[in-house]
């Protein structure tokens, strides 16, 4: 399937009420309805219903059960795919695990792989194993969660039969404002290096752990030219991806035809 000329995304940078499922999916409700346009895909930040909380136990809940059925809702009634990441318990693990929903309910997801020891998310969850490309309207697309942008290998756009496994990666996170200077550097780095469209969504705010977080959120095209950017507010911004100047680019600028071959263990 060709690309569709162009995607519109809605970024939601905000900030969360501290492990409130229930504020949390009505403020969000009201955002998204506060879109006033048309979008093919619009991410929330990393653990959307709870703030990035540790107490799994607490906060986790089964596929298909309250904040999976309030995204489908979302996605049915917007005709958009709706996504970002929740606590999810499944066979006796807890995954931080990002749903993609698609308007027809059709469900698919990718467990974050690198869990941040320095908050011990890696003794509360299970890292993920395999990395899905997701499809919309003909793009191809990488889901990835706050921490695994410090890991470009993982990330990696690959080329089978001269054709880039994705158009566009994009992160979802809770990054705080003291490290904000590696988010600011690293999301146009994964543009630059994979060719490719790079988006991040991240919240604002001070969580119940004391921590702050400042935005930051925003796109980068193929090059690493910023084509949005939400400061620190509490705001949502639409961002159009442009399908034509990214293929003329990579016919123009074939990098990826000198790329190192690995394997990951």
């Amino acid at each position: 399937m060709s690309k569709s000329p162009e995607l519109s995304i809605a970024l939601i940078q905000t900030d969360l009420y501290w492990k409130n499922k229930v504020a949390n999916l009505a403020m969000l409700e009201e955002k998204i309805w506060g879109i006033n346009q048309k979008t093919d895909l619009i991410i929330l930040p990393e653990m959307f219903p709870t703030g990035f909380s540790m107490d799994a136990f607490e906060l986790a809940e089964p596929m298909n059960l309250g904040v999976t059925k309030w995204m489908k809702q979302m996605a049915a009634q917007t005709g958009s795919v709706i996504t970002g990441s929740v606590i999810i318990q499944e066979g006796g693990k807890y995954f931080n695990r990002l749903l993609w929903v698609s308007s027809d309910g059709f469900i698919q997801h990718y467990d974050k792989r690198h869990l941040f020891r320095m908050a011990d998310e890696d003794k509360t969850f299970s890292p993920g194993e395999k990395l899905p490309i997701f499809s919309l309207n003909g793009w191809k697309i990488c889901p990835q969660v706050c921490y695994d942008l410090r890991f470009p290998v993982w990330s990696r756009n690959h080329q089978k039969d001269g054709e880039e496994a994705y158009d566009l990666i994009f992160y979802v996170a809770s990054w705080p404002a003291v490290r904000i200077s590696a988010w600011d550097s690293l999301l146009p780095a994964r543009a630059i290096e994979n060719l490719s469209y790079s988006l991040g969504v991240n919240r604002v705010g001070d969580d119940g752990n004391g921590i702050s977080y400042n935005g930051h959120s925003a796109a980068y095209d193929f090059k690493g030219a910023q084509i949005a950017y939400l400061g620190e507010l509490d705001q949502y911004q639409i961002v159009t991806l442009e399908a034509e100047k990214l293929e003329e680019y990579r016919k123009k600028f074939p990098a990826w035809m000198d790329a190192d071959d690995f394997l990951i263990r």
